[in-house]
Order: structure tokens, then sequence, then C-alpha cells
């Protein structure tokens, strides 16, 4: 799925839904990804599709970063909220607890979305 995304993002650029953006390390290797895009059927709502950053790199401040600058074009789109989903499975704490301390508030769970016991977890933030 990350991939249709980013293939769509690179074939309509700036003017597509999905809009991706790559943080790299000094030798041109990419070491996290952002992807986000206007929630269909809403005024001012966007989401975040995929947030990634390379293992290695966690814990360095590239997933802030990329959130905050796709914070910041989502802005100047009149983005008034943004909302992004996650898994509630024990390995993907950090993943939570790193968006509450970005400033999203947990929205929504929906029990056993993924898998028995593994519910959605839904983020939101106005911006």
């Amino acid at each position: 799925m990350a991939e249709e995304v980013l293939d769509d993002a690179l074939a309509k650029g700036a003017g597509g839904h999905y809009q991706s953006f790559v943080a790299e390390d000094g030798e041109s290797t990419a070491i996290g990804w952002v992807c986000f895009g206007p929630t269909p059927c809403t005024v001012g709502t966007f989401d975040i599709y995929w947030l990634v950053v390379a293992p290695q790199k966690q814990h360095c401040g590239i997933g802030a970063s990329l959130i905050q600058y796709a914070t910041e074009l989502i802005k100047r789109r009149n983005g008034r909220m943004i909302v992004v989903e996650t898994s509630g499975n024990a390995r993907y704490l950090s993943t939570r607890q790193f968006y509450e301390k970005m400033d999203y508030c947990e929205a929504g769970r929906v029990k056993d979305f993924y898998a028995a016991g593994d519910d959605k977890v839904i983020y939101a933030k106005f911006i």
C-alpha cells in the first residue's frame, strides 16, 4: 500500500491527492518518509497516511521534523485538522507516545480492528 501512495504522489506531484516527502542523511539515503493528503468528503481535514523513520535513526528528531513539515504544508492548504491511525498493539506503544508528544489526542478506538486484541487507534490534532 505504501508503494501505491508513493507512486501516485510521484506521478501527480503537488497537484495530486497524496503528498510525500523524504528525509535524507548526508549521503542521499532515505531515512524517513511522510505521506499525507486531504481526507475525502471533508472540509479542511487531512490524513497522515504514512510516517516512517529508519529504525537506526529513530529517536533523533526525524519523525518530529517530518510531521512538523507536513503540518506547515497542511496549514498552507487551509487544513484545520490532522488525523492519523495506528495499531493498539503493544509493539506500537512508542508510536502512540510519539503522536501524543506531538500534541495529538486519541480521538477514537476500534476494538479488534487489525486482529483480535489489536485495536485501531485514531489520533487527531486541530491546527
